[in-house]
């Protein structure tokens, strides 16, 4: 565990930033262009992990482990997220034969 701390901290706090706000910015245009439901949810878990890269090197860098213990949280709901995502995704397709959200109109008024 001592050796991942010194790994972590070996590396600036800006590059940290700077990769979580690429994979961020990914995660952002994915849900916005893609129109295919798997993709967004993809998305989805993409914006999620950049959120808990932050909170593991904010939390090395300040010696806190509350950051970590919020990522495990963060996990836990990713997963429940992905189980019922899933689920729900699977019951459109079997209706409709289709992932494409820009199809899904039988739900409007």
């Amino acid at each position: 565990m001592e050796n991942l701390t010194q790994a972590i901290q070996g590396v600036p706090l800006n590059h940290y930033i700077l990769l979580s706000i690429i994979v961020f910015a990914i995660g952002v245009v994915g849900v916005l262009i893609r129109r295919n439901a798997i993709v967004i949810f993809m998305s989805v878990e993409l914006m999620l992990n950049a959120v808990n890269l932050l909170l593991i090197a904010f939390s090395v860098h300040h010696n806190d482990p509350s950051g970590q213990v919020f990522v495990f949280f963060i996990m836990a709901l990713a997963a429940a997220e992905v189980a019922i995502g899933l689920a729900i995704i699977v019951m459109i397709y079997r209706n409709i034969n289709s992932t494409d959200v820009n199809i899904l109109n039988k739900l409007k008024w």
